[in-house]
């Protein structure tokens, strides 16, 4: 049963940190490429960083180069995202993403809210 499991979000005030995990379990990680993404209230999904099945290539949005990093743990099925510097305008449901060839599996997501 494939499985991806996020975790990590909640509420940090501006200017804040934080690291969201996403466990994957049931198809084989490492040959898959695997990329955040999120979703505002009563907006679109969108991509936000993206990471190479071997962890040796990265790209992210715009809007979040320079504050987030994506990195994964091949041998941890995990993949990661650091957010830091966070902004009112980051706050989304975050996704994690598994993608190969036509096959794309997701998480549930976790809730990232951005609030003083």
């Amino acid at each position: 049963q494939v499985q991806l499991v996020e975790s990590g979000g909640g509420l940090v005030q501006p200017g804040g940190s934080l690291r969201l995990s996403c466990a994957a379990s049931g198809f084989p990680f490492s040959v898959y490429g695997m990329r955040w993404y999120r979703q505002p209230p009563g907006k679109e999904r969108k991509l936000v960083a993206d990471i190479s099945r071997a962890g040796d290539s990265t790209s992210y949005a715009d809007s979040v180069k320079g504050r987030f990093t994506i990195s994964r743990d091949n041998f941890k099925k995990t993949v990661y995202l650091q957010m830091n510097t966070l902004k009112p305008d980051d706050t989304a449901l975050y996704y994690c993403n598994a993608y190969f060839d036509t096959t794309n599996y997701w998480g549930q997501g976790t809730q990232v809210t951005v609030s003083s």
